[in-house]
């Protein structure tokens, strides 16, 4: 006999549960996935900030740590040294002033003895002297000259130091100023900022060249090329700005000529220094020149704080960088009829011509540095 045939049954279904708190009992452990996940972001951090750019990225923080301290440094505490100050007295007490003024506390003062008032007048005008003191052996007021238009801080200060010293022998200062600020130029400051708008057009447009060509020319024609581009940029640039502050804001009493040909060789001088930079470095160049231009020159070009008020190391660097000699020069144009331009205009060619040379050495350098291409 045969065994009765049972009916047909399913095996049974094995239910997996999913629960929120954990992966399900059949599936992979999530620990691996998570890992290759965590380099996968590591990898795309890597390709996203590559080592070239941290490197630049710290040269940008380094540039940014510079220009705090070297504006702080230079203005946080202005400290009078050195004001060339003429003094005029009769003659038996001209040497004891003199020499009375010149040993006051801190040496704020660089007195020499001058003829007579028209004299040390003419002297503060030709900008051998910042002020002069005018005794009266008649009476017990004195008369200081001062030159506003070279900076209101450095009148301030010959008039805060040389009250102070005279107060001291029973007498009073007034004072008179005989190259005085135009009334739209507060402060004496219009050249200043004048000079600072032509340097930073300067180093941008030399920046924006590179970055829309190539840090470096790819030979002397292309060279010649960009140096002439920054030509014609300067000179728009130095026109516009004199415009600006001449007859549209009457802010500088200063020619347009004048202002004209200045704005455009401080705009020419800053140019070709970035250009050359960047011959020199690459791209690192532009901040090479931010750092010459804006965070040395624009604390020591004395406009804010004359050279006298600025402490030793901006004091020495300012007038041999574009911001100072382009200041000074502005200054002269407008207050002082020209006088005293000679040097500061020498500064400023002579940055323009060296960055023009330099630029175009670096061409020819790296135009025979690159191998050529084979002659089929």
């Amino acid at each position: 006999m045969h065994a009765p045939l049972l009916p047909h049954r399913s095996p049974p279904r094995v239910t997996v549960h999913h629960h929120s708190n954990g992966p399900p009992a059949l599936r992979r452990p999530a620990a691996p996935r998570r890992l290759g996940g965590m380099r996968a972001f590591a990898r795309e951090v890597r390709t996203a900030v590559t080592g070239h750019a941290a490197l630049l990225v710290t040269g940008v923080l380094l540039l940014q740590l510079a220009f705090i301290a070297s504006y702080v440094g230079a203005f946080h505490h202005p400290v009078p040294s050195g004001i060339r100050l003429g003094v005029v007295a009769p003659a038996q007490t001209r040497a004891a002033l003199v020499e009375r003024l010149g040993a006051l506390p801190g040496r704020p003062l660089d007195p020499g003895a001058e003829e007579d008032a028209g004299r040390a007048a003419d002297r503060i005008r030709a900008r051998e002297l910042d002020a002069a003191l005018v005794t009266d052996p008649r009476g017990t007021t004195d008369t200081l000259l001062v030159a506003g238009g070279a900076g209101a801080s450095l009148a301030q200060a010959a008039e805060a130091v040389v009250g102070r010293a005279e107060a001291g022998r029973q007498r009073t200062v007034r004072v008179e100023d005989v190259a005085p600020a135009a009334a739209g130029d507060a402060r004496g400051l219009t050249s200043f900022y004048l000079v600072v708008g032509w340097c930073v057009g300067g180093y941008l447009c030399a920046a924006i060249i590179a970055i829309s060509a190539g840090a470096r020319p790819a030979n002397p024609r292309r060279a010649v090329i960009r140096l002439g581009a920054l030509l014609l940029y300067a000179a728009a640039a130095g026109l516009l700005g004199a415009v600006i502050t001449g007859p549209v804001l009457d802010a500088l009493p200063a020619g347009i000529a004048p202002l004209w040909g200045l704005g455009t060789l401080v705009v020419l001088a800053v140019a070709a220094l970035t250009l050359a930079l960047q011959g020199l470095a690459g791209v690192v160049g532009i901040g090479l020149a931010i750092a010459i231009v804006v965070v040395l020159g624009n604390p020591s070009a004395g406009g804010a704080y004359p050279y006298p008020l600025l402490p030793p190391f901006w004091r020495a660097i300012g007038p041999a960088l574009p911001p100072g000699a382009g200041t000074w020069s502005a200054r002269s144009l407008a207050y002082f009829d020209g006088n005293a331009l000679t040097g500061p205009l020498l500064v400023l060619a002579a940055w323009a011509a060296a960055g023009a040379l330099v630029t175009l050495g670096c061409a020819v350098f790296h135009e025979r540095k690159r191998p050529k291409s084979p002659v089929s």
